[in-house]
Parts: structure tokens; C-alpha cells; sequence
């Protein structure tokens, strides 16, 4: 949760009733139904939403400071077919966290499932919601110390049907793909422009360490 905002309004000023549950499969949709207070003074009328519940997630960007190098994943989104001439993504490492708020361990679960490597130091970058018009997810953002020496291969799960490429470039070929519009999901965009604000401050302190 954030700990100041510029509204006026809380959750204490939404009336919302017992959510319903209209789809119940890999993702569960619920419907909502609220009224809520106006910034003219008064009460919403009532307002149905159907939202997509599928918990919050972790996603993190293993980085090496020494060879100054990141480590994305590759591998298909179908959501993307839409409106992309190819549907494989350049990504952060991500996984869901399944009701768990050890977000650390489950950056490290997933890092050895779909890299194949160990992480060591976890830095907090920060959260985001993804989508909350549609959706109450958050995801949960950290940059990690790895070594990335040896990194690189094909993993993932195959009972969740993952077919994982890992690819380890330079932090300024990151960035150029990033400008360049091929990495344009919002968990990677966001991590690589947090790294490029704080970098000299990450780098600065785990080289001395």
C-alpha cells in the first residue's frame, strides 16, 4: 500500500457488495457491483464490473554488476499475438505469488525454473498495479545481484507448458532494445528504466561490497 496519496477518498468511501464469482478457471472473474462517493459531493450510482482475479506477482531483473550485464527470458505471450508481428517477449523473470508474501523467495523460485541461476542480493525496486480498471493485480518488482558468467540455455516447466530462451546482454543493449520498442511489457520496461535511474547507486554499492 502506499503511504500518502493526493485523494480525498479511501476505501471507507466505497460500498461494495459480496463480489460473485462468474468464471472459475486458469483465471477467476468476479463481478463487482459498488457505489462510491463523488468529488461534487454525493453518492455514484451502482456500477457493475467484471474484474480479473489472478492474484499478485513477483518479477525480478537479474543484473551483474561486475560485467555490467543483464539476464531477460524469451518465450511466447499469446496476448500479444494481437498487436505484434511476433509474440515472443523479452521479459523479466516473473512468477505468480500463489497467496504468498515472501516475494524474495518466490523471485528466487523462479529465477532457478526459468534461468537456471542462483540469485544472491534482492534489492526492492518497487510495485505497480497492473491493469486495476480490469484487474486487482500487483506486481512486485526486484533487481538482483547475480553472477552471469556462465548464464544462458533453454529452461521452464514443461508440466506449465514453458519453453524458456535466457539472454544475457550488455545493460546498454537493454536499454537500446528498450528504446527501440521490442521490450514493451510493462514489468521489464518499468525494471530496466528503474536500473537506468538508480544504477549508479546499485553499482556503486555492490562492487564495494
Amino acid at each position: 500500500m502506499t503511504k500518502s496519496t493526493i485523494s480525498q477518498f479511501s476505501a471507507a468511501d466505497v460500498e461494495l457488495e459480496q463480489p460473485k464469482r462468474l468464471f472459475n478457471g486458469f483465471f477467476k472473474i468476479e463481478e463487482y457491483r459498488f457505489r462510491h462517493a463523488l468529488f461534487n459531493g454525493g453518492q455514484s450510482q451502482e456500477i457493475r464490473r467484471e474484474i480479473l482475479e489472478r492474484g499478485h506477482a513477483v518479477a525480478v531483473l537479474p543484473y551483474d554488476p561486475v560485467r555490467d550485464e543483464v539476464l531477460l527470458i524469451e518465450q511466447i505471450r499469446i496476448g500479444a499475438l494481437a498487436s505484434k508481428a511476433s509474440p515472443w517477449l523479452l521479459e523479466c523473470i516473473a512468477g505468480m505469488a500463489e497467496g504468498r508474501d515472501d516475494y524474495e523467495a518466490v523471485a528466487r523460485k523462479e529465477a532457478f525454473e526459468e534461468a537456471g541461476i542462483e540469485l544472491e542480493e534482492l534489492h526492492y525496486m518497487t510495485s505497480y498495479l497492473s491493469s486495476p480498471g480490469g484487474t486487482t493485480e500487483r506486481l512486485f518488482l526486484y533487481l538482483a545481484r547475480a553472477d552471469l558468467s556462465r548464464a544462458g540455455g533453454i529452461y521452464g516447466l514443461a508440466s506449465e507448458g514453458e519453453d524458456i530462451k535466457v539472454h544475457v546482454m550488455s545493460y546498454s543493449e537493454a536499454l537500446q532494445r528498450l528504446n527501440s520498442e521490442e521490450i514493451d511489457n510493462a514489468a521489464t520496461v518499468i525494471s530496466l528504466q528503474w536500473l537506468a535511474l538508480h544504477k549508479t547507486q546499485i553499482m556503486a554499492k555492490w562492487l564495494e561490497e
